[in-house]
């Protein structure tokens, strides 16, 4: 009897073990596919900012700055890094594109100009997939961030290397509220 009760107890921990193992596996497939697809917008701003640098350039040439440290950022190989690496240098590119945007504000004719209408109406739409690929990749991340932390899954996760994946978050300066002004 007791050796009934032992096997029973075994094939219920084997079982478990076997379905944290592949919820496991799933969670991090998940992870990879929604980086994936955000990526792929990540990628499309990233090609898409040398043609609005040169749009700018034209016009400011004076705030060049600004411009040098978009396209110094730009100019880092993209498809060698790692995913740790395109979060952080695609948070600085968005604080270089919002500095960007705000010496644009300053050229009424740049604003006007039909290739930066263009750029800046891409660049708006890719904005706008990025974010919403990022919350999509955020709950991904969340869930199994939750599951390596969580008693008994986070026995499992230690068992097999499971380890907690980063946020795609918002850098300081990127949370202050924007001051806008009407003129």
């Amino acid at each position: 009897m007791k050796f009934y009760v032992v096997m029973a107890a075994g094939l219920l921990i084997l079982a478990y073990l076997i379905f944290a193992y592949n919820y496991f596996v799933t969670l991090v497939n998940s992870v990879k596919e929604a980086f994936s697809t955000m990526d792929v917008y990540l990628k499309k701003r990233w090609d898409l900012v040398p043609n609005l640098v040169e749009v700018v350039k034209g016009y400011a040439k004076h705030e060049s700055s600004v411009l040098e440290r978009v396209t110094e950022i730009r100019n880092m190989s993209y498809d060698h890094m790692s995913l740790k690496d395109k979060i952080d240098t695609n948070e600085k590119l968005s604080m270089g594109l919002s500095k960007l945007i705000a010496v644009v504000e300053n050229y009424p004719d740049l604003k006007a100009d039909k290739n930066f209408l263009d750029l800046s109406f891409q660049l708006s739409k890719i904005e706008d997939e990025i974010a919403n690929s990022r919350k999509y990749y955020n709950a991904v991340v969340k869930k199994m961030n939750t599951q390596v932390e969580m008693f008994p899954s986070n026995l499992v996760a230690k068992l097999f290397g499971f380890r907690q994946s980063p946020f795609f978050e918002a850098q300081a300066d990127e949370r202050n509220s924007v001051k806008v002004e009407l003129q």
